[in-house]
């Protein structure tokens, strides 16, 4: 039986967005989930160190490969990888056939490097290189984080030929951190008479964090009496959004020039900004906003499954992502001229995003030490 696309998932891929599936666990690949969402044309999938924690240390779906011969003698950061690398490797071949027909334009399973490698560049290379040849599949993409150590990492990475998701990014000056390491690792390749042809990446803007961490900085100067109640419904939803505007007028601008253009010639792909955490964070938005609002040419949209769940349901897909670039920029000044400080905000959400995956992975650990020592 053929797979009918749903509307709106064929819809924003006609706008020319991809949508990925932002959740990954054994229960997913088993029941075919996974499956009925390529049919709908979900064209990828992410994961992250809390995905796998809720997935291995919060169900028993794992425990018999825990208890297996060949991976008992694996300490618990070895084991761990292990069963994350037999999930991605899984959900890699479901998405393969979209890689085959789309040139490698899309169909990629994404693995996180360590968290605990963040602030540690070599041991970011290694980790990845050592992902990339047991999992041996040509659609995967390595996370790394694009913290202030890891941009050389992932540009390091990139060189090699390997496939780069950078996670992580919540500012516009990150991001032309990250473009400039995937334009400077593809010229790099091409000064070295090598291929950039399968060479793909995305660049993973996070988007509903910092809505939320600019009401909370807001209602603390309402505490102080600082500033007046009514000064919210200026950006009361909509930062998130601008903010990633900013962002897509860079990634126009640095690959629509002509540096870029000299690499296209070779074959190079765009690397395209990856909207994440796109799930609404506060229940009195609309669980499509983020969708709706970013929908447009040469993006990723991955989605938890509460806003895939969302689409499927209904949404108003139109090409917004062009429109209000001027607002955009006059609403982060206007947050900024109420005393929150918009660029610091983002960097304490880079490094509370990298605790906050570290915390998970810990936890994650604990429980595969405690299961083993049951079994």
């Amino acid at each position: 039986m053929a797979s009918v696309k749903n509307p709106q998932i064929l819809a924003l891929n006609e706008l020319g967005q991809s949508v990925w599936y932002d959740n990954l666990s054994r229960d997913v690949l088993r029941s075919g989930e996974l499956r009925s969402l390529i049919d709908q044309g979900v064209s990828g999938l992410t994961s992250n160190p809390t995905i796998f924690k809720q997935a291995i240390a919060d169900t028993n779906n794992y425990d018999d490969d825990m208890r297996s011969e060949a991976l008992r003698s694996l300490d618990a950061e070895a084991l761990c990888e292990e069963l994350m690398v037999k999930d991605v490797a899984a959900a890699a071949d479901l998405l393969r056939p979209i890689y085959d027909a789309t040139n490698a334009g899309d169909g990629y399973a994404s693995i996180e490097v360590s968290p605990y490698l963040a602030s540690d560049a070599n041991g970011t290379v290694e980790a990845a290189l050592r992902l990339w040849k047991k999992l041996n599949r040509p659609n995967i993409m390595i996370k790394i984080p694009a913290t202030p150590e890891c941009i050389p990492a992932i540009k390091r990475t990139l060189e090699h030929g390997i496939n780069v998701n950078v996670t992580l990014i919540f500012s516009d000056a990150v991001y032309r951190d990250v473009a400039e390491a995937y334009i400077s690792a593809l010229e790099t390749r091409v000064a070295r008479g090598e291929e950039v042809r399968a060479v793909s990446s995305v660049a993973s803007f996070f988007v509903s964090r910092v809505d939320a961490i600019v009401e909370k900085s807001f209602d603390e100067l309402l505490k102080g009496g600082k500033v007046a109640a009514e000064k919210k419904d200026l950006f009361f939803g909509k930062v998130g959004v601008a903010n990633s505007k900013l962002a897509y007028e860079s990634f126009e601008s640095l690959f629509g020039g002509d540096r870029f253009k000299k690499l296209q010639e070779k074959g190079a792909r765009v690397q395209r900004p990856l909207w994440a955490s796109t799930g609404t964070k506060n229940p009195v938005f609309k669980a499509v906003m983020y969708v709706e609002e970013l929908a447009g040419r040469d993006t990723v949209n991955t989605m938890p499954p509460a806003t895939v769940k969302a689409l499927i349901a209904g949404a108003a897909i139109a090409p917004k992502l062009h429109a209000g670039l001027e607002s955009a920029k006059q609403l982060v000044s206007a947050v900024n001229s109420m005393g929150i400080g918009f660029d610091v905000l983002l960097k304490d959400l880079q490094v509370a995003g990298v605790k906050s995956f570290a915390d998970s992975y810990k936890e994650l650990i604990g429980s595969i030490e405690k299961k083993r020592a049951m079994v």
